[in-house]
């Protein structure tokens, strides 16, 4: 009787340390999925690219923003929801339709499509400066990332200095780290509407996207605000 219980209790510590063993297996499993989570893309948690509008440009022009023509009211943000990560991806990838895009989201893999208006629903000639920050920046992933602003059909692309100063091809270089481009609009007549498109990737062509950037994160927001307004 005491041998059979001497080999019960054996096998019953046995079958913990199996039990021990394979919830370890399967936290180790779970912790390398989340890993994996984190560096398939490159760009992760990104949160929504904003548009910002000075309360005073409604307040003292009637300036509006808005991504639906059946929703016009006034309102100081507008969200564009970014894709769930960024991969890199090349230019000659983006649609050629984008410029067509009524307003929204219209996010593709790997990157960000966003639409929207300003309009004057003043009485006056207006004027407004058009601003695009950088709010957060994280594992440099900025040194390779491509913002596109289509203003009314036509845009430019703007890109931070390369590693060694130099001007990355087709692109208008950033301001410095905190301000990609900024630029006062003038004689904005009372019913004149701006179309913007907003256009965000990474660049997989650009020398400076490696997998020194992977897991980076980079927020950014245009604002809208009276010109000379600090």
């Amino acid at each position: 009787m005491e041998s059979k219980l001497i080999k019960t209790t054996d096998k019953l510590k046995k079958e913990k340390k199996l039990k021990k063993k394979f919830k370890l297996v399967v936290i180790l499993l779970l912790l390398l999925l989340l890993i994996l989570y984190f560096v398939m893309g490159i760009v992760y948690n990104s949160g929504n690219f904003s548009i910002t509008l000075d309360k005073n440009l409604y307040l003292d022009n009637g300036i509006i923003i808005y991504d639906d023509f059946q929703y016009k009211v006034y309102r100081t943000e507008l969200l564009a929801k970014a894709p769930e990560t960024f991969n890199s991806i090349k230019e000659i990838w983006l649609p050629e339709e984008i410029k067509d895009y009524e307003g929204g989201s219209h996010n593709g893999d790997s990157y960000l499509v966003y639409t929207f208006y300003i309009e004057n629903t003043g009485d006056e000639v207006a004027g407004y400066t058009r601003e695009v920050i950088i709010d957060d920046v994280i594992k440099n992933v900025d040194a390779a990332i491509r913002v596109r602003i289509y203003k009314n059909g036509e845009y430019l692309t703007y890109a931070k200095l390369s590693s060694e100063g130099e001007v990355e091809p087709n692109t208008v270089p950033f301001i410095d780290d905190e301000i990609i481009m900024s630029e006062d609009v003038t004689n904005f007549k009372p019913n004149d509407i701006d179309k913007y498109t907003i256009v965000l990737w990474i660049e997989g062509e650009d020398p400076d996207c490696t997998d020194n950037i992977l897991g980076g994160e980079f927020k950014v927001r245009m604002n809208f605000k009276p010109i000379d307004a600090e």
